[in-house]
């Protein structure tokens, strides 16, 4: 089976984008995006000789649910903001946050986290790759905005990733 599917979790992926894309649910939608999801991982084997090492159970999912919360409350946060106060009021700040995740797929995951919550945005990565550049729309205390990030994010990744 690793022989035909060497990348389980992105085939189920291409499969389930390929069909969301069509926008339908047909035999040859699902027979071409079963292609896809056959054909594309085993094609690009080679250029991920090291996978990373996932746990998907519980782990991954009580990680996901605790993004989707977040982005919402952060919507609701980010539209009070535009609504409710002057631009003036804001606090924006950069914030360098120290990195404890080893693999690229890791840090990747927690910058698109942290893009994806409304009012926060990654930017870089240190050429080491043990820091993350993130702006911040309105934070009352840097130090604080750190610590959520790496315990809200980073110590869950790191049980997703090891």
């Amino acid at each position: 089976m690793r022989y035909l599917l060497p990348h389980p979790a992105l085939s189920a992926m291409l499969l389930i984008v390929w069909v969301l894309m069509a926008n339908t649910v047909s035999a040859g939608v699902v027979v071409m995006g079963a292609l896809f999801a056959v054909v594309l991982p085993k094609f690009t084997q080679p250029f991920w000789p090291d996978r990373p090492r996932m746990r998907f159970g519980r782990t991954l999912l009580s990680y996901l649910a605790i993004v989707l919360f977040d982005i919402v409350v952060a919507n609701f946060q980010v539209a009070w903001l535009i609504l409710f106060r002057r631009n003036r009021d804001l606090r924006a700040h950069w914030l360098v946050v120290p990195i404890d995740l080893t693999t690229p797929e890791a840090i990747t995951m927690l910058a698109g986290t942290i893009s994806l919550t409304p009012g926060t945005v990654s930017s870089d990565v240190s050429a080491d790759g043990r820091h993350l550049l993130v702006h911040a729309l309105d934070v009352a205390d840097p130090a604080r905005e750190i610590a959520r990030i790496k315990t809200r994010y980073e110590a869950r990744l790191q049980r997703v990733f090891a």
